[in-house]
């Protein structure tokens, strides 16, 4: 049956009043990236009077944001890539064996995200301390410390939807892969991580996006050499002014990997996540 004409109306307006409002921000940001930096210090025209791509090249001197570039990059890659590789072990481990312990150890990885993070903070801190002064390992100050932090956050949300994934795939192509002379880690990556492609890409994003934009850890954890973009942004704000269309700027750009990233990768986060919460 046809959906009455008014509901159909309702909708549309609500849609339209809905995408204005995620759009608006975009839109400030956007544009205010393009005025020179008197005319965003200032009051706030909708319309730019003058439009300058000035802010975009400043934002390389006034900040070394190459460097963080590239440290974010860095740490929220390499987390990534560890968070996806023992996940995988370890959800396959807990999705086809059963082993004393299996349960307690899902339902103990999977409490740990009712915890904020800022109870580690503290912890983390001591811990990587009292281990540089113990071994010379720097972790504090670190790219190694953070990427490790990071790996704290994503591995356990990684191992419990890749367990959920993994579930859904059927045991018969395990059995299938043995017939065929793979043990069980031949089984694994030759049957059952192609089947899990979606699960796996889905990890692998939110492990990304997760080290990318996070800002108290690397705000405490880091130095002038190893500071991430979350952090750097604020080289914008000096004690005499903030360069607003600069910070815009920046964050326009640090935006672009991870939106394309998204972008790319959205039918398989989609897949991912719905397969999961099915499960």
């Amino acid at each position: 049956m046809a959906a009455p004409r008014s509901f159909l109306w309702t909708r549309r307006i609500f849609l339209t009043l809905l995408t204005g409002f995620v759009l608006l921000p975009v839109y400030v940001m956007v544009s205010s990236s393009l005025k020179p930096l008197a005319d965003v210090s200032g009051e706030f025209h909708w319309i730019p009077s003058g439009l300058t791509l000035r802010p975009y090249v400043d934002i390389w001197d006034t900040v070394p944001l190459a460097d963080y570039f590239l440290n974010s990059l860095a740490v929220a890659s390499a987390a990534t890539v560890c968070s996806v590789a023992v996940a995988v072990f370890a959800a396959y481990a807990i999705s086809r064996y059963d082993f004393r312990g299996r349960r307690v150890f899902a339902v103990t990885v999977l409490s740990t995200q009712m915890f904020p993070g800022i109870l580690f903070l503290l912890p983390l801190f001591l811990i990587y301390v009292n281990i540089g002064n113990a071994t010379g390992i720097a972790l504090f100050g670190s790219r190694e410390g953070l990427i490790l932090t990071y790996l704290t956050f994503s591995l356990p949300f990684a191992i419990w939807m890749l367990t959920g994934y993994f579930d859904s795939i059927p045991r018969e192509l395990d059995e299938a892969a043995k017939v065929d002379g793979c043990g069980p880690v031949g089984a694994l990556f030759r049957v059952i991580v192609p089947a899990a492609l979606p699960g796996i890409v889905a990890v692998a994003v939110y492990a990304f996006m997760t080290a990318w934009g996070e800002v108290l850890f690397a705000s405490v954890m880091t130095n002038d050499t190893t500071r991430t973009l979350a952090v750097g942004l604020q080289g914008y704000a000096t004690q005499n002014d903030v360069y607003w269309n600069q910070v815009m700027a920046a964050s326009l750009v640090v935006s672009v990997p991870v939106v394309a990233g998204f972008l790319l990768l959205q039918r398989y986060l989609v897949a991912g996540l719905t397969a999961g919460a099915v499960k």
